[in-house]
């Protein structure tokens, strides 16, 4: 027979949690001493972009993935985002430009889970006002929500050197997530470090009047975000998933009658998360 182990006091817990805290602080600060010599290295080898889409991505697949036990995923989400954005931060200073046409609180809020307090939140009237600002930052990012009523907004993307969408936000998708308006992240365009899970392109047809509709008939991994009709000329925010190309649908449209569409590359992201799943698992 063994003696019964010991029952924990309130006083002994409360010494095991601040060993717990004081390691994660310290964790913390390792963690800026690897972003400063990491800073270093790129400026050793000529420098690169702060942003990885990709890899920030994988951190939040791995950190989902593995969650488990009594904390939220909400908060360690927010936790990781806000770690992430800080660092990048750190790494170079940008500001966040966000688009307050379907109201601040809601942008607001979505802006400080994903990016925190640090990083500068600097609101803006439109769309167009946004991109203007990162396009005149030296690396600043922008948010916009997918469904914003503003028109074409998206057609400022589409030039030569244009800031390009690199995110879609939250990319950890899942019911009731606490900041979970869709959103695209705008930067500058990103030479090797965008990720191409979802190709996004602005379409314009000329010549759309009458009664012509779009063929209802949509390919498989092809989707239309949006759409505006200026004069006879229809303007498209379409989503393609990899692998998927525009060309059996752009057929379609000009067999039913359709001039030529314009095609232009506006941005890519990765892939969302989907979580719900996991969380029904934890929650048995």
């Amino acid at each position: 027979m063994t003696d019964p182990p010991c029952l924990e006091t309130l006083a002994d817990l409360r010494i095991e949690i601040d060993r717990i805290d004081a390691a994660l602080h310290r964790l913390l600060m390792e963690r800026g001493e690897i972003i400063h010599r990491l800073i270093e290295a790129k400026a050793r080898q000529g420098g690169g972009s702060a942003f990885r889409p990709g890899r920030e991505a994988d951190m939040m697949r791995a950190l989902v993935s593995r969650h488990q036990g009594l904390l939220p995923l909400d908060t360690v989400e927010g936790i990781w985002r806000i770690i992430i954005s800080t660092f990048t931060f750190v790494q170079s200073n940008y500001s966040v430009h966000a688009d307050i046409t379907g109201g601040d609180a809601a942008m607001r809020d979505c802006c400080r889970f994903h990016f925190g307090f640090t990083v500068p939140y600097v609101p803006h009237p439109s769309a167009a006002r946004v991109i203007e600002a990162v396009a005149k930052s030296g690396g600043d990012l922008g948010v916009v929500r997918v469904d914003t009523p503003a028109g074409p907004w998206w057609r400022g993307l589409a030039g030569p050197g244009a800031p390009k969408i690199i995110a879609r936000l939250p990319f950890v998708e899942r019911p009731d997530h606490p900041a979970g308006m869709p959103v695209f992240i705008i930067a500058h365009p990103l030479a090797e470090a965008a990720v191409h899970d979802v190709v996004l392109y602005d379409v314009e047809i000329p010549d759309y009047g009458g009664r012509r509709t779009l063929p209802t008939h949509m390919e498989s991994g092809l989707e239309i975000l949006d759409r505006f009709k200026a004069g006879s000329t229809l303007c498209l925010m379409i989503a393609a998933e990899a692998g998927t190309g525009l060309d059996e649908w752009r057929e379609t449209l000009i067999r039913s009658g359709a001039a030529e569409p314009q095609v232009t590359e506006i941005g890519s992201h990765a892939a969302r998360f989907d979580a719900s799943g996991i969380q029904k698992v934890a929650a048995q």
